[in-house]
Order: C-alpha cells, then sequence, then structure tokens
C-alpha cells in the first residue's frame, strides 16, 4: 500500500502490469452472461404463457436477482473464490435449463428451474460483472454493458430455434444446458479477480481522475459510500424503485410480443434488448448517463403504446397480430432498444453517485430490486393474457413515470444549493 498513487479525491491506486489474457477473461464472461440468457428471456418467450409459468418465472427472477448480493460479498472479501462461484453457477444453470425442459406443473421445474436456475445465473451474473469492471477499472461502465448485452441477446438462437422447429422446445433447452455447463465451466477455469486497487499502468490515474470532457458527463461521486451509507440516501431507493418498474416492463415485453406469434419481431426485441446496452452506454459517455437513462425509458414507454396500439388494432385486441404488421414491428424495436439499456446505466449511476469502491455491492442492492421486477412482470403478463392493451398502458405510465423523475436525481453527499 506504501506505493499506492493517489488522485485528487484520495482514492488509491497500485497500478501493474495488464495481464496477457486480459481479453480472453473479458470474452470467456461474455460468454457465460450469454450461456445463461435462455433461463430468462428463452423461458419468457417460450413457456411464460400460463398462470404456473408466471409463476415460476417470478420466482427465478426473484432468486436471481436476490443470488448477486451474497455472491459478490463472499467473493470481495476473499470467502469464496471466483471458481469456485462459477463451477457452481455452471452446475445450478445446467440444472435449471434442463428443468426448463420438464412439464411446468412437476415439482422438478420449480426446484430445478425457479429456485437453483435463479440461484445459479445470480451467482454467473454477480461475478462476471465483478471481475470485469475490476480488470477494467479505467472504463468499467463500457465494459460491463458489453457482457450484460449478452445476457439479453444469448437466448436468439435458442428462440429462432423454437420458432422454425416448436415441437423441439425441450430438445432446445437441453442443448442450451449442456452449452452453459461448458461455457460457465470453461470461465471459471480462467477468470480471476485482480489484486486490490489494481489499475492498468499504461494509464495514468491521476490524469484520468482530472479528464475535464470526462468529468463534464459522468462526474465522480463526492466520496465513496459503503452500502449501509448509500441505503441512507434518498438516491438509492430511487434507483431501485426505476429498476423496478423497468425491469417488469421488460420482462412483459417479451411474453407479449411471443404471444403474437410473429417470431421475427421477437427475435428483433430480444436482441436489440441485449445490443442496445453497450450503444446506450457509449451514448452516455457523449452526454450524461441521467439524460441517456431518461431517453431509453421513454423509448420504451413509446414501445409500450406503440405494441398497444398494434394490438387494439384487432378484433377487440385479443386476436392474433399479423406478423408483418409494421406497428408491431415498430413497437419491438423501441421496447428492445428501451428494455435493456436501463440495466448498465444504472449500474454506471451507482458508481457515478457512490464511488468506485464499493460499487459492486451497492449495485447489487439495487439490482436485488429485480425480484419486485419479476413479481410486477409475472401480474401484468397475467393481465395481459385477458386484456393486453389494459396491461400495456400501464407498462407504458411505469416506463413514463421513472424518466420524468431521473433529471432531479442529483449526487448524494453535494451540498442541495449546487445546481442540477
Amino acid at each position: 500500500m506504501e506505493n499506492a498513487a493517489r488522485d485528487w479525491r484520495g482514492r488509491s491506486y497500485l497500478p501493474g502490469p495488464v495481464p496477457a489474457d486480459r481479453t480472453r477473461m473479458f470474452w470467456l464472461a461474455w460468454g457465460a452472461m450469454a450461456a445463461i440468457s435462455p433461463l430468462q428471456y428463452g423461458y419468457a418467450a417460450l413457456l411464460a404463457k400460463e398462470a404456473t409459468g408466471l409463476t415460476l418465472l417470478a420466482v427465478w427472477i426473484a432468486c436471481q436477482a436476490a443470488g448477486a448480493l451474497p455472491a459478490l460479498h463472499l467473493v470481495r472479501r476473499g470467502r469464496l473464490g471466483v471458481r469456485a462461484s462459477l463451477a457452481a453457477g455452471a452446475a445450478l444453470s445446467f440444472a435449471g435449463l434442463a428443468a426448463a425442459a420438464l412439464p411446468l406443473s412437476g415439482p422438478g421445474a420449480f426446484a430445478g428451474y425457479a429456485l437453483l436456475g435463479g440461484l445459479g445465473a445470480g451467482l454467473v451474473y454477480g461475478v462476471c460483472g465483478e471481475v470485469v469492471s475490476s480488470w477494467y477499472p479505467e472504463r468499467p461502465a463500457a465494459r460491463v454493458g458489453l457482457i450484460t448485452g449478452a445476457f439479453g441477446y444469448g437466448a436468439v438462437p435458442l428462440l429462432v430455434w423454437a420458432g422454425l422447429a416448436p415441437a423441439a422446445t425441450s430438445t432446445a433447452f437441453l442443448v442450451a444446458a449442456v452449452v452453459a455447463l461448458a461455457v460457465i465451466g470453461t470461465a471459471a477455469r480462467h477468470l480471476r479477480l485482480p489484486p486490490a486497487l489494481w489499475w492498468p499502468e499504461d494509464v495514468d490515474p491521476r490524469s484520468h481522475a482530472l479528464d475535464a470532457a470526462r468529468l463534464r458527463t459522468t462526474p465522480e461521486a463526492a466520496r465513496q459510500f459503503g452500502p449501509a451509507q448509500a441505503l441512507r440516501t434518498r438516491t438509492l431507493p430511487a434507483l431501485a424503485l426505476i429498476l423496478t418498474c423497468a425491469g417488469a416492463v421488460s420482462v412483459v415485453d417479451v411474453i407479449v410480443v411471443a404471444g403474437t406469434g410473429s417470431w421475427g419481431a421477437l427475435a428483433v426485441l430480444v436482441a436489440l434488448n441485449g445490443a442496445s446496452r453497450s450503444v446506450a452506454m457509449r451514448c452516455s459517455e457523449l452526454f450524461g448517463r441521467r439524460r441517456v437513462l431518461a431517453a431509453v425509458l421513454t423509448t420504451l414507454a413509446v414501445g409500450q403504446v406503440l405494441l398497444a396500439t398494434a394490438l387494439a388494432a384487432t378484433a377487440g385486441g385479443a386476436g392474433p397480430v399479423p406478423s408483418g404488421g409494421p406497428l408491431l414491428w415498430l413497437g419491438a424495436v423501441a421496447a428492445g432498444l428501451g428494455g435493456g439499456a436501463f440495466y448498465p446505466l444504472l449500474a454506471s449511476l451507482v458508481r457515478e453517485f457512490f464511488g468506485a469502491e464499493r460499487a459492486g455491492e451497492i449495485h447489487a442492492v439495487v439490482y436485488s430490486a429485480k425480484a419486485l421486477a419479476g413479481a410486477g412482470a409475472a401480474a401484468l403478463a397475467l393481465l395481459a393474457l385477458g386484456t393486453p392493451v389494459t396491461a400495456l398502458a400501464v407498462a407504458a405510465a411505469l416506463a413514463a413515470l421513472p424518466a420524468l423523475a431521473i433529471p432531479r436525481l442529483r449526487i448524494p453527499g453535494l451540498p442541495a444549493t449546487i445546481p442540477l
């Protein structure tokens, strides 16, 4: 620690050589995130179309969201290794995907998919994000946005397969289970955390901290917060509420579009849900996190209006929507662009508001609000089974209201007299 450098805010750095396999670790984490995507988006599109399926999906989302926080806590304190965490995540994700091939009413689907699969996905999601952000401390938000994007569009091959051969859905989930076991198991062998406070020696930390252009759009936190301190601010509950509302809308869109039978629109929706995350992170570096987050949620709300209009154009809003209906495709595009990008934006806002040192743990607290989002998505999807237009109108309000509140967010610890 005596060789640590300090920037103008007092943050410590230990510059060191960049390992030759840093890029490979990034791509292994990307692959692991893609491998768990069928557990959420594949299941939501293919199986969550009745009350039993919706209940299982809600429980899975709760377990996935809740599993990330304790995993990060143990890994950061050295009580659980990255290899052990991901090995367990590989086995649990395999069990969850294999159980998705079982009948929904059986006990295996609940225990295997909802509980084991949810915990496994939470382990993989939390640990991979922590590893990548630690090895890329100079641009953690952009890199984490790329791997969380894989969590969105990683389900597209499964959806295409099931769309072309609906009778082979169970086989598709079994193949996805084997792929997840192999990919996440390989990641477990190679991923590791850097030394504490590590910083790449080819980037001067003091110059980076003083970069005026970067600070104008992505300002630094007033000080380094711990999880308990962050919980006492008004900002953290606001971020959790935004994730709850937008997360519920994101999941229900997949279920609604899948119900139309338009597999092309569904594939576009899921693909954009993932791809938009890295694009949003790049835009946020140019225009600011809060502005881009407000634009993303506005786009998500517009998507609900377009989808509702497309459904209302059919017989009473309950009949099938033609696969080539332009409003359906436009709605899928808008819902896809807005339905995933808010996740990495909220993660980067946590770092911007509360500092980098405990950002992983604080973001895990915010991310645990996804458990409430799962319950909200199940309720909206259940409403959509009877009155989809009404459900989408509610979803539009859930996306629009947080967008209006985002400009009022401020960095905790700054005097209230400083303008937003």
